[in-house]
């Protein structure tokens, strides 16, 4: 392993500050800095870039992002044990990283990033990294605050947020939200051996991009037809969309779909019509 900074090797630090990962926090760590500054190079050129990342942890992918140039870095980590390692890098790179303890899916980082957007690269904690890209995909304001989204996920949600129609299997509610409004793609996966602990699966890290002008809807109408139809996804359209509207049928003409459609076969731009008809509907 390559040193990309003067600080101790992860494994040193680790066992320095006792910092066992804890299942509870979902947490994998990541000792491999070559495999890190991987991760913080497809993110893209990171010089003078802003950029957020959630679950630190011992701060592996911290030190790769602000090797690569980053301008500043916004570590949330609610694991307190962290914070003194954390408090180490921050003083081997003055005034460019800021540390907060707190829940990511409570704080909003938005008030320290200034002008401008921030990039989020994250090795995300397994067990809130999905609610986290939902709550990052179902801002009102589009374009976000976020100009890219470098994240790490088990292989089977990378491969939900990256489907479409053409992957029946994995396409669902998460693969017509980032479909709508990003452009998603698996760059690579990362095998069990690479953390400690291993985990049972492979990860993914995943490349999201927001697309400037997604097809116009109401967010709020969009996750409703999605979470009819693939809540009962075996079903056709016109039985499963009758938990929004009394006579779905109406609405599923508008859109232009037929009734006996499934939802694995609706593609992104479909739902749109379906959202924006079932709008229609309640307004009238």
């Amino acid at each position: 392993m390559s040193q990309i900074d003067d600080l101790p090797p992860l494994r040193d630090v680790v066992r320095t500050h006792g910092l066992m990962a804890r299942k509870s926090l979902g947490q994998n760590f990541l000792f491999d800095l070559n495999l890190t500054s991987r991760i913080a190079r497809s993110a893209g050129s990171l010089e003078d870039a802003t950029v957020v990342e959630v679950g630190p942890g011992p701060g592996g992918l911290t030190r790769a992002i602000l090797a690569a140039g980053a301008r500043k870095v916004i570590a949330i980590e609610r694991d307190a044990r962290c914070m003194p390692v954390l408090a180490e890098i921050a003083a081997h790179y003055p005034s460019r990283l800021e540390v907060i303890e707190a829940d990511a899916l409570a704080f909003d980082p938005r008030p320290l990033i200034g002008e401008g957007t921030a990039r989020i690269i994250s090795n995300l904690p397994y067990n809130v990294g999905t609610a986290l890209l939902t709550g990052w995909l179902t801002g009102e304001a589009w374009p976000p605050w976020w100009s890219s989204l470098t994240l790490m996920f088990q292989r089977e949600v990378a491969e939900r947020i990256v489907a479409d129609e053409n992957d029946p299997k994995d396409y669902g509610r998460l693969g017509v939200l980032c479909g709508w409004r990003t452009e998603a793609r698996i760059l690579f996966d990362v095998p069990p051996s690479a953390f400690v602990p291993p985990p049972k699966i492979t990860s993914s890290i995943v490349h999201l991009t927001p697309k400037p002008e997604p097809l116009p809807c109401r967010i709020g109408a969009l996750e409703a037809v999605t979470r009819a139809a693939f809540g009962q996804r075996r079903k056709m359209l016109r039985q499963s969309l009758k938990s929004v509207t009394p006579d779905p049928s109406a609405m599923i003409t508008a859109a232009g779909l037929e009734e006996t459609t499934r939802a694995e076969n609706v593609p992104v731009e479909g739902y749109v019509a379906l959202a924006n008809a079932l709008d229609r509907i309640k307004a009238s």
